[in-house]
């Protein structure tokens, strides 16, 4: 993140901004990888809906973070989208479709997804509040 675009903002919104942006990040390699290789994906087979969707986020994963990087609202409300929906289809796959009992890496996953999720929405009304100030100076 440049000095000149976050240069004024509070330490606080950094961080919280550069950890989202590593797990837009991360997500992007998971969902590239898994669709590179697909051995390393789910171990069951998916609806044709919910295969598009997994594969939808190689795009979605990489332009939220790069629209956060921007210091745009638009990254904000792309990431809750991204990781609620995330939250959304991975709690159908490991829960509906798949048969196992148990706590399972999928469901440790999903629980984490689930968790990012809850803190990004939670913590936007604070977040947009540095956005829009930016979009304010630029203008």
């Amino acid at each position: 993140m440049s000095a000149g675009r976050w240069g004024s903002t509070p330490l606080a919104v950094r961080c919280v901004v550069a950890v989202a942006v590593l797990v837009f990040a991360y997500g992007s390699a998971v969902h590239i990888v898994q669709l590179l290789m697909p051995q390393l994906g789910p171990q069951f087979a998916l609806p044709g809906w919910l295969t598009v969707y997994f594969t939808s986020l190689t795009l979605w994963d990489p332009l939220a973070a790069l629209l956060l990087v921007a210091r745009r609202v638009e990254g904000l409300a792309l990431g809750c989208v991204v990781l609620v929906t995330d939250a959304a289809a991975n709690w159908y796959a490991n829960y509906v479709l798949d048969p196992t009992v148990g706590v399972t890496p999928g469901r440790i996953g999903q629980a984490v997804i689930t968790a990012l999720a809850l803190a990004l929405v939670a913590l936007t009304p604070w977040l947009a509040q540095w956005f829009s100030r930016s979009a304010a100076q630029r203008r």
